[in-house]
């Protein structure tokens, strides 16, 4: 029912910041939460952040403060800008989408994903 893109990333500096944004096509007009995921090889996508329709963000415990979500009231885009870039931060990030008001942080209950985008961070 939609379609997910994910751009944005790319080679950056330990420090520089990116906005990473996730378009869609299909059924925009619905409702949908969603959210960003990141994994780096070998490893589970493990989530970063999300936000619902109309604006509330869906986090896994308290905030990290390099990082903030947004969309606009149409649902999409939903940037995700990060702040301070560490080598940490290096992975393929996924937008993902589930339809309606969803709280899960667990990459089982998003049941659309984009292709992913490469942040790589040198130090």
């Amino acid at each position: 029912q939609v379609q997910l893109v994910e751009s944005g990333g790319g080679l950056v500096q330990a420090g520089e910041s990116l906005r990473l944004s996730c378009g869609a096509s299909g059924r925009t007009d619905m409702q949908w939460t969603v959210a960003w995921f990141r994994q780096t090889s070998g490893k589970e996508r493990d989530f970063v952040l999300g936000i619902k329709h109309g604006g509330p963000i869906l986090s896994r415990g308290a905030v990290n403060d390099r990082l903030t979500i947004s969309s606009d009231s149409a649902n999409f885009p939903v940037n995700l800008e990060i702040n301070d870039l560490r080598p940490e931060d290096s992975a393929i990030y996924y937008c993902a989408a589930r339809l309606g008001d969803y709280s899960g942080t667990e990459p089982r209950g998003y049941d659309y994903w984009g292709q992913g985008t490469q942040v790589i961070v040198s130090s």
